[in-house]
């Protein structure tokens, strides 16, 4: 592309805006007669600006600042020009105003980044994972606020110690829900959305260098909890009076024996429930989380809850009576609390002891499982994989049984 032939800069005072002797200051970029300006955010007075050395001819520190600070604008149109130059790129005086301001393509910002992502992630995204995203704009934009002291950077300005520092900003700062402190996990969620992002702005060529190049995310592995059989026949047999706490009981235990997540209980139909291939009733849906389709039969006990609840009053279009999740979750707790059950539950372990009590434990392949979760990789399902110490007994008892009654000849021992 050939270069521009004409180029230049000019700065001027607008007496149309004159206020009390002053008048603001403008710089005027001209590239082949064709004009754009710019407002310096700066004023002067209109008695001492010289029209031809284009500087203010006052003799003080405030008018050497001013001249000071034009100087820089000058320097910096001319490198905008410059670069525009080096990049091959078109070169008018829009562009070079576009370089200078930071709204060109090559000078996105952070926030140009997190506004472009949410607007695509629209209907592309659970609106969940959505809420999430947003929870980590907002702590971005508190950190620059408080530690940055500014509004917004741009992404050629993030380097790894921008990483760090936002690392120790959450850990140490006050977190947005006053009555939940961000866990070392959840500090790192925030970090690794944080991340997803640089690789789009990494995709978009809005960005040279990923700043996460060498930082590592620190998660800490947590013992998912779990029903055990005599959990779970604590759980079944609880008499319990609160009717609240009964819903939620049968719920979770729904949970226990379909592997449903809290989503998908929730969003459950009659047009989900079909006759399979042996003619028994069966779960055909997709996951909430990832669209990933899954099938499940029926157990009687989950049959059992579905035909309890089916005339109750809170029951309209889906089929069980579902509480907010944060409720849920407390009812659970206070549940294990009266049952003893002294580990910390919450309506995911319901999934946990689907996959690990109830079908791993009594011989159900892995593969199978995974086909029933919705999980999209097999690696995935091993996260449930537990095998319990009753499984390793039994299928060691079972292996002595078929040594001991083998044809093998015994072996003697000692001479």
């Amino acid at each position: 592309m050939q270069n521009s032939r004409t180029f230049s800069i000019h700065f001027w005072i607008n007496l149309a805006k004159e206020k009390d002797g002053f008048a603001p200051i403008y710089a005027r970029i001209t590239v082949d007669g064709k004009r754009s300006e710019i407002s310096l955010q700066r004023s002067t007075s209109v008695t001492y600006w010289d029209t031809k050395s284009k500087r203010s001819t006052q003799k003080s520190y405030e008018a050497k600042e001013l001249n000071d600070y034009l100087d820089q604008v000058y320097t910096k149109l001319l490198a905008c020009h410059k670069e525009l130059q080096s990049e091959y790129k078109l070169i008018t005086a829009k562009t070079i105003k576009a370089r200078f301001v930071g709204h060109d393509d090559d000078h996105k910002s952070l926030l140009d980044l997190i506004q472009y992502h949410n607007e695509n992630m629209v209907g592309v995204l659970r609106p969940g994972t959505l809420k999430n995203y947003y929870a980590t704009e907002n702590y971005l934009k508190r950190f620059l606020s408080q530690k940055l002291k500014t509004n917004d950077i741009f992404l050629k300005q993030l380097s790894y110690s921008f990483i760090i520092d936002f690392e120790q900003f959450l850990r140490k700062g006050e977190p947005l829900q006053k009555s939940r402190s961000l866990t070392n996990n959840g500090i790192m969620k925030h970090l690794e959305r944080l991340r997803k992002l640089m690789n789009l702005a990494l995709d978009l060529e809005w960005l040279d260098k990923n700043p996460f190049g060498r930082y590592k995310l620190k998660f800490i592995k947590n013992t998912k909890e779990y029903l055990s059989r005599e959990d779970l026949r604590l759980w079944e047999g609880a008499e319990i009076q609160n009717e609240s706490w009964s819903i939620v009981r049968d719920l979770f235990l729904f949970s226990c024996y379909t592997g449903l997540s809290y989503t998908d209980v929730k969003n459950l139909t009659e047009n989900e429930i079909h006759r399979g291939i042996d003619g028994d009733y069966w779960i055909f849906s997709t996951r909430g989380k990832n669209g990933q389709p899954y099938k499940v039969p029926l157990l009687p006990k989950a049959l059992d809850i579905l035909d309890f609840y089916k005339e109750h009053p809170a029951v309209s279009d889906s089929l069980l009576p579902v509480f907010t999740n944060q409720k849920i979750n407390q009812y659970i707790k206070e549940i294990a609390d009266q049952l003893g059950i002294h580990k910390h539950l919450t309506f995911h372990s319901a999934r946990h002891t689907f996959a690990t009590t109830v079908t791993l434990s009594n011989g159900v392949p892995i593969e199978t499982v995974s086909k029933m979760l919705g999980h999209t990789k097999i690696t995935t399902t091993q996260v449930y994989a537990r095998v319990l110490e009753e499984k390793i007994s039994n299928d060691m008892r079972n292996l002595k049984l078929q040594l001991n009654n083998s044809s093998l000849p015994k072996h003697k021992f000692g001479l």
